[in-house]
């Protein structure tokens, strides 16, 4: 039974910034998937450095697993290639609602390369192309969502009401 929210997009699409604020308004807990790899394992990019993104991948799983299992409804942020794997697919379409920030390739590129943070899949310096052809690979299952929220340009609190009224009207039928 589905009882969880789980943000889906790609890298920099806004997922844990949303799903803080979402979580508040819902007055739910709130869990990031890559903060639970980190707490865990240490740094995203110092994991794919010493032991590669299969390793990585393994250790995203254990952590959607983890928040899954959780009793109270909570809202999970995912990491943008968490869809990459079968059984992430699986497990997140059976216990969340699935809801897809989607946001263009451009703005991903422009806070991508605002952050501190290396984005070990992109490398150092990402470019529209490189952005653009690996969001083209994953958005394919991204958009299998329950719901896509437009979220280029728009507000937090605009993107945040729309994910609560579909809450709305989708928990209550």
């Amino acid at each position: 039974m589905k009882r969880h929210v789980a943000l889906v997009g790609f890298m920099a699409s806004g997922k844990t910034t949303i799903g803080r604020k979402l979580a508040r308004k819902l007055r739910w807990p709130f869990c990031d998937t890559d903060a639970l790899i980190v707490q865990s394992h240490g740094p995203i990019a110092a994991i794919f450095a010493s032991e590669g993104e299969t390793a990585f991948r393994r250790y995203e799983s254990d952590a959607i697993q983890a928040a899954l299992a959780r009793d109270a409804a909570t809202v999970i942020a995912l990491g943008g290639g968490a869809l990459t794997v079968p059984r992430n697919r699986n497990l997140i379409g059976e216990h969340a609602y699935r809801i897809f920030l989607k946001v263009p390739a451009e703005q991903i590129l422009a806070r991508v390369r605002r952050s501190r943070e290396l984005r070990p899949v992109l490398g150092a310096s990402p470019t529209l192309e490189s952005v653009g052809a690996l969001y083209a690979s994953r958005i394919p299952e991204y958009e299998k969502a329950d719901h896509v929220v437009e979220a280029a340009r728009r507000s937090d609190a605009t993107v945040v009401a729309e994910i609560v009224e579909w809450l709305r009207g989708t928990v209550a039928q």
